[in-house]
């Protein structure tokens, strides 16, 4: 994996809501470092991880637009899906649970959608990041106020104990050791 991307959307009045735990996830990651690259409309870091330089990105579009700066970052850099992560948040998971696939489909996901569509294939790496349900959750809210809103306390806690775990096995995932991380990070 050559270029690891957390979704969200830009702008400090999205920083904290659930939409963003991809942004959390390549943040931790990098620390800091970042740059505006416009002509891939994301912020960029090189980041050296199980001794290669990896590439982390925030797509600088709204969600549903991610596809726009993953597809022209990939073809500049003749990437190919299955050298792509893409970090991102999952209603289908309770708070903190942990997945990774490779391929598949979009699962209603708008920026996952709009990911496959510029990149023109679904065989990309996909570690979703469990945020919850509102149903499930017993929220009385429609899905896209829910993850246009910060998590409560106790999910706040389990996610960032996700994007932890996330944080120490990403040099394994980078470095072809899946098989081991992904039954590490399933057990959360």
């Amino acid at each position: 994996m050559k270029l690891i991307v957390g979704l969200g959307n830009p702008g400090a009045q999205y920083a904290g809501h659930r939409h963003n735990v991809g942004f959390w996830a390549v943040e931790q990651l990098a620390g800091s470092g970042w740059s505006r690259e416009t002509r891939f409309k994301a912020d960029i870091v090189k980041v050296l991880i199980a001794g290669g330089d990896r590439w982390l990105m925030k797509p600088a579009t709204f969600m549903n637009a991610s596809g726009e700066a993953v597809g022209s970052f990939s073809r500049f850099h003749r990437l190919v899906p299955e050298e792509i992560l893409i970090i991102h948040d999952e209603l289908d998971l309770p708070p903190g649970a942990i997945r990774l696939k490779q391929g598949g489909g979009h699962g209603g996901h708008n920026g996952i959608r709009d990911i496959e569509s510029h990149l023109g294939s679904p065989d990309f790496w996909r570690l979703r990041i469990g945020i919850g349900h509102p149903r499930t959750l017993n929220l009385n809210q429609e899905v896209a106020a829910f993850v246009l809103n910060a998590p409560r306390l106790e999910e706040k806690i389990s996610i960032d104990r996700a994007i932890d775990s996330i944080t120490k096995e990403i040099p394994s995932l980078v470095s072809g050791d899946i098989a081991a991380a992904q039954r590490r990070l399933h057990s959360f």
